[in-house]
């Protein structure tokens, strides 16, 4: 938590610094009043939104088909005693609430990276068919070679998500006019079914083996346990660094290739530690919790509205608010079906899809 304070601080400050060094020092060398305002607006509304995170952290953890007594939320993580209330907490909801943690920081992160890559506003893991290429291949390990456990098969899920992104790249760029946002879009949810169709025939031909991993199919954050936290926790973590490390070259590449050559910004470089880092995240997401779409197409959007074209306060908002909409979605699916539950997947996918459909809508699309 600390290393993830000290990075939106840093964030923060260089936000600030490049763009007071954009605009021309006042006579008296004093900071222009109009950006100090705006720069106090961008962190006060990313304060407000990590006090969203740990009031949405606090309801995962009380909140579901067995409500929990407030007094026993602290002695449950601090004094185990291994009472029902205990057992319910500290084996069942806090893993299950800190992988959903990570989950959101990777999904959003990778939709906000594919985006500001691509310069495409409708891409994501799960739309470009990058969830779906690593879901497949989670598919082929298990029905394959017999792989069962998190550590075996994370492996599978980032071949998928570099197969899978390599593919729609081609795909989306052959043809006359070269590569285009809507043409990404088109390959990327066509490679996705094709693959998702493909997953569910294996799944059925092979029942007693995918018993277990029917949920996951459908994107769940239910039963994760410390041992799935903790295998995809490194990947996520180094995603996250190289994602936040690639916003300054990222705001480089946003404005032409030409014009980011002229700024001395490594295009090849930025491309190849971006993809990196999105396979990494969603490849470590994909495994943890299945393929769940949606949240990094929304999230980006809603920071971007926020705080503009900034790649750096962008992947700051989005490591906050990622989190946020993908546990508001874990906890809507515990309490719609009481005492059964949801998958994640359904209610992001149920939230989502009138989002694409606006925004496929709007005029402007094509640019971000």
């Amino acid at each position: 938590m600390a290393s993830g304070t000290m990075a939106l601080s840093s964030i923060a400050e260089a936000s600030a610094a490049d763009v007071q060094d954009a605009v021309p020092a006042s006579p008296a060398g004093a900071r222009p009043a109009g950006l100090a305002s705006v720069n106090r607006y961008r962190l006060l509304g990313l304060l407000a939104a990590i006090g969203a995170l740990a009031v949405v952290l606090w309801l995962s953890l009380v909140v579901g088909s067995k409500d929990i007594d407030l007094a026993a939320l602290w002695p449950a993580i601090t004094a185990y005693d291994a009472s029902p209330e205990h057992v319910i907490i500290h084996d069942l909801r806090l893993p299950r609430t800190v992988t959903g943690l990570a989950v959101g920081v990777a999904l959003g992160l990778s939709g906000a990276l594919i985006q500001a890559l691509t310069r495409n506003p409708l891409a994501d893991p799960g739309i470009l068919g990058v969830n779906a290429g690593a879901g497949f291949f989670v598919v082929l390990g298990v029905a394959i070679f017999g792989v069962t456990t998190i550590q075996e098969y994370i492996w599978f899920s980032f071949l998928g998500a570099v197969v899978a992104t390599v593919a729609v790249y081609l795909i989306g760029s052959r043809g006359r006019g070269g590569t285009t946002p809507l043409r990404l879009t088109l390959a990327g949810v066509a490679l996705g079914a094709v693959l998702g169709g493909i997953s569910s025939g294996i799944t059925l031909l092979r029942p007693a083996v995918f018993d277990s991993m029917r949920s996951w199919s459908a994107g769940t954050l239910s039963n994760r346990t410390w041992e799935i936290f903790t295998t995809v926790a490194p990947f996520i973590l180094a995603g996250t660094f190289i994602a936040l490390a690639m916003a300054r070259p990222l705001n480089a590449v946003a404005m032409g290739e030409d014009t980011a050559k002229a700024l001395g910004a490594n295009i090849a470089g930025t491309r190849v530690w971006t993809i990196i880092a999105v396979t990494l995240l969603c490849g470590a997401a994909t495994a943890a919790a299945g393929p769940i779409g949606f949240v990094g197409l929304m999230v980006p959007h809603v920071a971007r509205w926020f705080v503009g074209p900034d790649q750096r306060w962008i992947l700051a908002y989005t490591l906050v608010l990622s989190p946020v909409l993908l546990l508001v979605s874990d906890i809507v699916g515990r309490i719609v079906l009481r005492p059964g539950e949801m998958q994640v997947g359904i209610i992001t996918a149920f939230v989502g899809a009138p989002v694409l459909i606006w925004l496929i809508r709007r005029r402007k699309v094509s640019t971000l």
